[in-house]
């Protein structure tokens, strides 16, 4: 049975804006454009007599902002929105508060002045409308995306898997989480519930560049843990979560005073950036069988590898399991390479971690 296409409602006040993600979007034979709205009145209308599949949505509009009308449609009527903002502070803080108020994700508007933005923006979009409908019509596989796409590089090219003995590894544990479409409201759950004498956690969430410092402060604000966007040369210690900068890989180090992470921005790998692959391979690396690997919902495949690797050096891996994921695609492909050690929900993750806790 041919999949139906999904079906796109575009709300942006600027007509270049417009035209630009009309055009994008219409690059995938999986997507079908309904039309376009100016402001919250015109898309309230068009919502009501078209039934879109998925929305995007800017946070900046004249009259009624984005985040006022999308607070009002997932009561009145719920629609999976993708939030498309500029890579402002303000817009950055703006799209964590979409999350918050149920955005299906967000992506960062493109830098049309810098080389290969607008197709890497492209891919994503069109990745995460795909997604976004998907999740609305209950489909869990990952769709074919009909777009050309640049190399898709693997964890290699920022640090190699020759065979390694780590002389200083610590013996203290560490928890390593990987995650994508869904995965910041998931992250927030965890985060939220784990007590103190936890042990330290990285965290690789695919955002775009700016987004990952408000996300990791709204965190913090919920969490017995330190939560914060990590910089280079952070030490990783008891109640500490570092999330890797959006824009930039995180690779976890280690020395004789314990765990510190190295931030690298080497090329993309399984085109995203910061990559789980990265953050897992480093994990299995120097953390060895002292690492607990977790897999959480996303599309794609970035993190199966890496999970498998982090299993195969003796650490303990979960994968999230299908029924709790928005998208089952990260953690499906990780099952599906046998580097999980245990599937489980969200709850089941929780659990884990908090016997860890001491």
């Amino acid at each position: 049975m041919e999949q139906k296409k999904v079906r796109v409602l575009i709300i942006d006040d600027s007509a270049l804006m417009r035209k630009f993600l009309t055009d994008t979007l219409s690059q995938s034979a999986d997507i079908e454009i309904l039309g376009t709205a100016i402001d919250a009145n015109i898309a309230a209308k068009k919502i009501n007599t078209m039934n879109p599949d998925v929305i995007t949505l800017d946070i900046e509009m004249p009259g009624m902002d984005g985040l006022t009308f999308l607070q009002k449609l997932m009561i009145a009527n719920p629609v999976p929105a993708i939030m498309v903002s500029s890579l402002t502070e303000k817009g950055s803080t703006a799209a964590i508060r979409a999350l918050e108020i149920g955005a299906f994700d967000v992506i960062a508007k493109p830098q049309f002045d810098v080389s290969d933005s607008t197709s890497e923006f492209a891919r994503e979009l069109i990745e995460k409308v795909i997604g976004a409908g998907n999740s609305k019509a209950r489909i869990k596989k990952k769709p074919a995306v009909a777009l050309k796409v640049d190399q898709k590089y693997t964890a290699d090219v920022i640090l190699s898997k020759s065979d390694f003995v780590n002389k200083n590894k610590p013996t203290e544990k560490v928890i390593a989480i990987g995650a994508s479409t869904g995965g910041t409201e998931v992250i927030d759950q965890i985060l939220a519930n784990l007590p103190n004498g936890c042990p330290g956690i990285v965290i690789t969430q695919h955002m775009p560049e700016k987004f990952t410092e408000a996300f990791a402060n709204r965190v913090n604000g919920k969490s017995n843990l330190l939560v914060k966007e990590a910089k280079n040369g952070d030490r990783l210690l008891t109640d500490v979560a570092l999330v890797a900068p959006g824009g930039k890989h995180m690779l976890l180090k280690s020395d004789r005073n314990g765990y510190w992470v190295e931030i690298n921005d080497g090329p993309p790998v399984n085109r995203h950036r910061p990559s789980v692959d990265v953050l897992f391979r480093s994990v299995s690396k120097y953390a060895g069988d002292s690492a607990v690997g977790i897999i959480c919902t996303g599309m794609g495949n970035d993190g199966a590898a890496g999970l498998l690797e982090m299993k195969q050096a003796g650490a303990y891996t979960l994968a999230q399991n299908e029924e709790s994921c928005v998208v089952f695609g990260m953690p499906k492909e990780a099952i599906k390479l046998n580097a999980a050690n245990a599937v489980t929900d969200i709850e089941g993750i929780i659990n884990y971690i908090k016997k860890m806790c001491h």
